[in-house]
Order: C-alpha cells, then sequence, then structure tokens
C-alpha cells in the first residue's frame, strides 16, 4: 500500500508539533512538507527536531504554498485567516484537508464549505473520539430530558488561547439545539454580570475557564428541580487531537470532494 503524503500547517505551535510527532510514528504515512508564518523561529529548522522526535527531512518553510500538491492532505490548526488562504490553495493544487482551527465565522465556515465542493474536507471543532461520542450522547440527552431541563456548558483552557467559547464548547451548544429544535444563535447566553434577573426558559448558558495549561475541560450541565446530570470530558494531552486529526487525515486520502467530519471518519 502506497504511503499517506501528510502536510503540517503551523508546525511549530502546540499542535503543529504535536502532529508532526505522531504523523512521524504512524505506519503508512510520510510527512512531506510544514510550514510556519514568516519571520517564525522555526522557519528553516528540521519539523521532527522541532517536535522532539529527531530529524525527519522535512524543513520548516515560511509559504504555505509548500505544503500544497495533488495526493496530499494537509493538517490544519491554525487561524480562521491562515485557513481561509489553506482552503484556496487546496482547491488550486487539489489537495485535501483536514482542518481543525476554531474561532471561524459563520461565514468563514461557508468558505471552507465552498471549497469541500472541489476538494475532500474533514472539519471539526474537536478530533477526541472522545469529544466526538460526547457530541452524539449529549444530544440524545437533550432530547431526552426536554424543557424540563436548563443547560449549561462549562469550558476550560490553557492560558494561551485566544478564541472563547472554545469550538468544541459551541460544537456541544449546537448539538443540543439541535436536538431540542432550537436555533443556538436565539438562545446561547455567554456571560452574564450584574442583575440578570431570572433564567429565560430555553436558553444554553456558556461558561469560559482559562489558566495555566489545560489542555481542554467540558461539561455539559443539565439542571432540573431535584436533580443534575453532567456529561464531561477530560483531555489530559493534546496527543489524543492529534491521533484523531491523523486518523481522519488517513480516511480522507483518497476520498471525494465533500465536506466531512468526524462523524464520518469514525462512522457514527
Amino acid at each position: 500500500m502506497a504511503e499517506i503524503m501528510m502536510a503540517v500547517a503551523g508546525a511549530g505551535g502546540r499542535m503543529g508539533r504535536m502532529l508532526v510527532a505522531t504523523v512521524a510514528g504512524v505506519a503508512g504515512c510520510r510527512l512531506v512538507a510544514a510550514s510556519e508564518t514568516p519571520g517564525s523561529e522555526h522557519v528553516g529548522r528540521d519539523a521532527g527536531d522541532v517536535a522532539g522526535v529527531g530529524a525527519v527531512g522535512v524543513v520548516i518553510q515560511p509559504q504555505a504554498e509548500a505544503l500544497f500538491g495533488a495526493g496530499r492532505v494537509v493538517i490544519d490548526f491554525t487561524s480562521p485567516q491562515a485557513t481561509l488562504r489553506h482552503c484556496d490553495l487546496a482547491r488550486r493544487h487539489a489537495t485535501g484537508l483536514v482542518i481543525g482551527t476554531t474561532g471561524l465565522k459563520d461565514s468563514e465556515l461557508g468558505v471552507v464549505q465552498a471549497a469541500a465542493r472541489d476538494v475532500p474536507i474533514v472539519f471539526a471543532p474537536n478530533y477526541s473520539v472522545g469529544i466526538n461520542l460526547m457530541l452524539k450522547v449529549v444530544a440524545q440527552v437533550a432530547a431526552t430530558l426536554g424543557d424540563a431541563f436548563d443547560v449549561e456548558i462549562i469550558e476550560a483552557h490553557h492560558r494561551h488561547k485566544v478564541d472563547a467559547p472554545s469550538g468544541t464548547a459551541l460544537g456541544l451548544g449546537r448539538s443540543v439545539a439541535r436536538a431540542m429544535r432550537r436555533d443556538l444563535g436565539e438562545v446561547a447566553v455567554y456571560a452574564r454580570e450584574g442583575q440578570t434577573g431570572v433564567r429565560k426558559s430555553g436558553s444554553i448558558g456558556f461558561a469560559t475557564v482559562r489558566g495555566g495549561d489545560i489542555v481542554g475541560d467540558h461539561t455539559v450541565l443539565f439542571a432540573g428541580e431535584g436533580e443534575r446530570f453532567e456529561i464531561t470530558h477530560k483531555a489530559s494531552s493534546r496527543m489524543t487531537f492529534a491521533q484523531g486529526a491523523v486518523k481522519a487525515a488517513v480516511w480522507l486520502a483518497g476520498k471525494p470532494p465533500g465536506f466531512y467530519t468526524m462523524n464520518d471518519v469514525l462512522g457514527f
């Protein structure tokens, strides 16, 4: 079986380094390109050395174009602006994309979906197998409990995370809202301060914690009269996200154009 050629965007970042290490350790996968923003201290260095796994013979480039080529899959955990640029490059070079970038606005997600008409793309707010199972479970619980229970979503991440709530928290909120036949945009509450009044029935609340080196904790709380039901997932290592993303990249190789999710990858 031919090796699957993979490239990693943002190879000097926390997730980028983990992705490089994961690709390097998976049989049947070969890292063929890596990039970082121009001016990064990692540009010009071997991606494996930066990731701490030893030289892999791939030098980190400052041009995103170096990632793209027919038959490759690019793994992108960068920024919304960079991801939109990568979607354009993917279309031009017939390259598959696995996107884990968070903080995308609806209009930006629309650009990703449009690109998927020409190239295969897997998009997910979180590549942990556990989180993707959680997305399905919270929907089932929400549909069963109905309006008798209030829903709150609590998430915690490291001090360096720049968007809030997390993409995973929003994904959980959308999953709950769909199950309860609501529009998250209409019922979400992202901040509370001062005299807020009583809780509005049917709303879905979000609470955000930022501090230290927390990898990612997510809880969906269903609060009823006399009882509470909580579903929690805690990630102790970014490796779980990297392993899921590489699994998605292996699955995506050779697929026709389309907008895919981890439900497709995992066969849910």
